[in-house]
């Protein structure tokens, strides 16, 4: 492969610099804006660089093919350099012609990379990437390139539910696997109930598989203030809710099991009587791949999940997976928790809050 650094003014003169040299069968390697001239750092002028090459043969080379830059003792510095970094760039390159994003423009792989690198997965990128090449067509600017990634996952997430607990629900069931901090996130959101807001409550908690688990809640309990009851089936539940009648929410804590498996959620159906004025959310937790929490989520087709809250995003910077899980299954998130405090740790969930972890992720 013949390959070549050219630099202008605009990418439309840049391109038509690569069309003079190389021809239509050009192919753009890598582009960046660049800032050359200036004064003591001011006054610098925006030049666009671009790396463009075209196949002398009828495979691509591999770096192999081009000198080795340690044995480049006769070249000048910036020769050695600029070998060096078409060397990166044929890399990419390659990496990105293995991709089904390959037939984007280089600066929308780079953008649709960014996204990658976010835990968004192929479906979703090349759904992204339509949808910003299509701009791009229309008005021939990639400044805006990125902005209009972000307005693309604010309309996947737009009208969405994510207002949190309703105030005209009595019963606030909360459902989650093993080991995605839900019995602490129940104390977090009850803990702003009574505080806050000054509200009567209480728990209800169906999980008797660990004695550690209602061991936990007991102190929560104790710490707010708040009656506990413990059930093992649906009389007990049943007594459990006219003992609370009077009481303005009640939180259900249920036990931590394996839903993917059929089965427990059924036996969690035997327990819990969802016809009643209940909220339901279903916690999980920011570290888990998409394919294992929508793997949970569909086991609760026929239980009416209001929304999702996803703990532990203290501990990802690939926030991808639960934005697809949101669009996939029209459902928005009451609220994000960012640590073990009570109640400190737990902030009510927006579009705009995912939005902003997707920046602050990105820059990680």
């Amino acid at each position: 492969m013949k390959v070549k650094k050219i630099t202008a003014d605009s990418m439309q003169e840049a391109m038509n610099k690569v069309r003079q040299e190389f021809g239509n069968d050009a192919v753009i390697l890598n582009s960046k804006a660049i800032y050359t001239g200036g004064f003591l750092g001011l006054f610098k002028t925006k030049k666009i660089e671009v790396v463009a090459g075209i196949d002398e043969l009828p495979e691509p080379p591999s770096e192999a093919a081009l000198p080795d830059v340690t044995q480049l003792e006769d070249a000048g510095d910036s020769y050695r350099e600029d070998v060096y970094e078409i060397k990166k760039m044929l890399s990419r390159f390659q990496t990105q012609m293995s991709s089904s994003m390959h037939h984007y423009p280089p600066l929308i792989q780079e953008e649709l990379t960014r996204f990658k690198e976010l835990d968004f997965e192929e479906n979703w990128l090349l759904e992204q990437g339509n949808y910003i090449f299509g701009i791009w067509k229309e008005n021939g600017k990639y400044e805006d390139l990125h902005s209009h990634s972000l307005a693309f996952i604010k309309n996947k997430l737009n009208g969405l539910d994510f207002k949190g607990i309703d105030p005209d629900r009595k019963y606030i069931n909360v459902i989650g696997p093993t080991g995605v901090g839900k019995t602490t996130t129940i104390a977090k959101m009850a803990a702003k109930l009574v505080v806050e807001k000054k509200k009567k409550v209480a728990f209800i908690t169906t999980d008797t598989y660990r004695i550690g688990a209602i061991e936990q809640l007991k102190t929560y309990a104790q710490l707010l203030n708040v009656p506990l009851e413990v059930v093992y089936n649906r009389s007990d539940f049943e007594q459990a809710v006219l003992k609370f009648h009077n009481y303005d929410h009640i939180f259900i804590d249920t036990a931590g099991r394996n839903y993917k498996e059929k089965q427990y959620v059924d036996d969690l159906k035997e327990v819990l009587d969802f016809t009643m004025n209940i909220q339901s959310f279903l916690v999980l937790s920011m570290t888990a791949k998409r394919g294992d929490m929508q793997a949970i989520v569909d086991q609760f087709n026929d239980i009416d999940i209001n929304q999702f809250i996803f703990t532990k995003q203290d501990e990802t910077t690939t926030p991808g997976a639960v934005i697809q899980v949101m669009a996939q299954n029209k459902k928005g998130t009451a609220y994000i928790t960012t640590g073990q405090a009570v109640p400190e740790d737990i902030t009510g969930a927006s579009v705009e809050s995912f939005i902003n972890l997707l920046e602050e992720s990105g820059k990680h």
